[in-house]
């Protein structure tokens, strides 16, 4: 089943990439809307619903081959579009898929992606023993999602270290907002996408000449050192953890634009 995707028109005569929008983990295109109504002054912009998120919830993903089914999934929501350049903006696992999109999936001859915006996207992981702690750890999580009332597996997910930045009236704030997602969808999501099974990219990312910027709060230290460390171009948004673009739309949209501004 085909994912939901939303195209914005810019209201310039232009002939601009077109900016796509990729949320994280238990999103949707809604996660974007102000900041992509922003854009969409200046460049064409479309939203798409990840698999098993928002209006694409039914879409599901095999558990091996999930980055390459996602990223298929996704260009075939590219192709539709009247546009052939495009510009990734990708949070967390939209930012994953985002980056391996460029660095790793076979692009048709129609679709060229001219930029990436990664906004607290992991790279990878290197060691084997990384790799089947993160593996084991996603499955549980996976599980808990699959089986209990989302509500409560929200509670404990929020919990995690990565959105430490959060007071609690965010954290409640977040768990209502993300209740509606179907926990087997979400299970589904975590199992396929691990970052268990995503290749190292950085190296792919180094080799690229196309215009890269990643993005993340100055209170998400675990991303902040992977952004120091990359030797990628970095901007670090002021007063915000992990999700920077929904704690300071602002200034996410400020960083944003001036990274745009190179093809306007």
């Amino acid at each position: 089943m085909p994912l939901y995707s939303n195209q914005l028109e810019t209201m310039k005569n232009t002939t601009q990439p077109c900016v796509v929008f990729l949320h994280g983990l238990l999103g949707s295109t809604k996660d974007w809307s102000s900041i992509a109504a922003k854009v969409a002054k200046t460049h064409p912009v479309l939203l798409i619903d990840l698999p098993g998120h928002g209006n694409s919830q039914s879409t599901l993903l095999d558990h091996n081959e999930g980055f390459e089914q996602s990223c298929q999934l996704i260009v075939e929501q590219l192709e539709k579009s009247p546009y052939q350049t495009f510009i990734l903006v990708g949070y967390s696992l939209g930012g994953r898929l985002a980056m391996y999109l460029h660095a790793m999936y076979s692009l048709p001859s129609s679709i060229e992606v001219k930029g990436l915006c990664i906004e607290g996207g992991n790279f990878g992981l290197v060691s084997e023993e990384e790799k089947l702690l993160r593996l084991e750890n996603d499955i549980q999580w996976a599980k808990r999602f699959e089986e209990l009332p989302i509500v409560d597996v929200l509670d404990n997910w929020y919990q995690q270290a990565v959105f430490s930045s959060l007071n609690p009236e965010q954290r409640q704030v977040l768990v209502t907002k993300r209740s509606d997602n179907l926990g087997p969808a979400i299970g589904m999501m975590l199992r396929s996408t691990s970052l268990a099974k995503q290749p190292y990219l950085l190296d792919a990312l180094h080799r690229s000449t196309i215009p890269i910027l990643y993005i993340c709060g100055e209170a998400d230290k675990k991303f902040q050192h992977l952004a120091e460390q990359s030797q990628l171009t970095y901007q670090i948004i002021a007063q915000a953890g992990h999700n920077a673009h929904v704690e300071q739309p602002e200034r996410f949209t400020h960083v944003l634009n001036t990274f745009l501004q190179q093809w306007t």
